[in-house]
């Protein structure tokens, strides 16, 4: 294919497909841990995922695509929101010269799957995970997942970190062996706290810009590490979310979660990415806790 063609274009309404058929099973499995949980019969029922839609605007009225953002808010996940979106048009001059493509060409078009879980134990570690495609004149896969337990310095937290990294490194694997230390180590440089000079969470990996010059076997590789995630990180939930907990607890992971919204707020590129692009503020904003308190 031509320059101005890459190969993703032809995996435009597969990756679409895929993403949303992943967001459905995430939510499906969400809402199967809120079914099981225990609970005393004049408690909260078990939470369900509430959807909106949205639409991206344009300035010149022509379709930008849209999406919908998930939020669930129950009695195991104080909020979860899991958001898919497939969005194009054209970048912004000032923004152009930052994605590959983009100078010779503005037009765009991106698709992907955003997840963020904050539980109402401290106990269980909140989570992280999104993948997603864009095509300008080039072509790319990017995401990943990181876990962020409330009380690192534990060996509960050290044993959840362990599970979820070696079911991360499963699915490099299976594509190549260098891809887990070259995107766990990228995960560690990107998600930490330069002011604070810590690290927001026990990490995971984190890839973009990522074209290996087979855009098929790089679709593979995105779906294996979503359904690593699909597969691991629910099981991290139901290991932790009966444990009793206390007062203290609560206020420490309230201190903790400070640090997420810190870093969302002033360094995540998702974050900037969205705004920057006329996406919907409320699905990207979606990843800030319901409750946070700083010292």
């Amino acid at each position: 294919m031509s320059a101005s063609v890459p190969p993703h274009t032809a995996l435009r309404a597969a990756a679409r497909a895929w993403f949303e058929s992943l967001r459905d099973r995430l939510c499906a499995a969400f809402e199967a841990i809120e079914d099981d949980a225990d609970s005393a019969p004049a408690a909260d029922p078990p939470g369900r995922f509430a959807a909106t839609p949205w639409r991206r605007p344009t300035e010149d009225g022509s379709d930008g695509g849209g999406g919908e953002m998930r939020v669930l808010r129950g009695r195991v996940f104080e909020k979860v929101g899991v958001n898919v979106s497939t969005v194009s048009g054209s970048f912004s001059p000032e923004f152009r010269a930052q994605i590959p493509g983009a100078a010779e060409d503005p037009r765009f078009w991106a698709s992907g799957i955003s997840l963020v879980a904050h539980l109402r134990s401290p106990r269980v570690p909140a989570a992280h995970f999104n993948t997603r495609m864009l095509v300008t004149t080039a072509g790319w896969f990017g995401g990943g997942g990181d876990l962020t337990p409330m009380f690192p310095d534990t060996p509960a937290a050290a044993a959840d970190a362990a599970d979820f990294h070696a079911a991360l490194r499963a699915a490099c694997d299976r594509h190549d062996p260098a891809y887990y230390p070259r995107f766990k180590a990228w995960c560690d440089r990107y998600f930490f706290l330069p002011h604070r000079d810590e690290p927001r969470g026990a990490g995971g990996i984190f890839f973009d810009h990522h074209f290996t010059g087979d855009a098929a076997a790089d679709f593979a590789f995105t779906q294996d590490v979503g359904r690593a995630f699909l597969d691991v990180y629910p099981r991290l939930v139901r290991r932790r979310m009966a444990e009793k907990w206390t007062a203290a607890e609560r206020e420490q992971q309230l201190i903790r979660r400070g640090r997420y919204v810190e870093f969302n707020l002033l360094y995540d590129r998702g974050t900037l990415f969205g705004l920057r692009t006329g996406g919907n503020v409320e699905a990207i904003l979606m990843s800030l806790p319901p409750e946070v308190r700083w010292p």
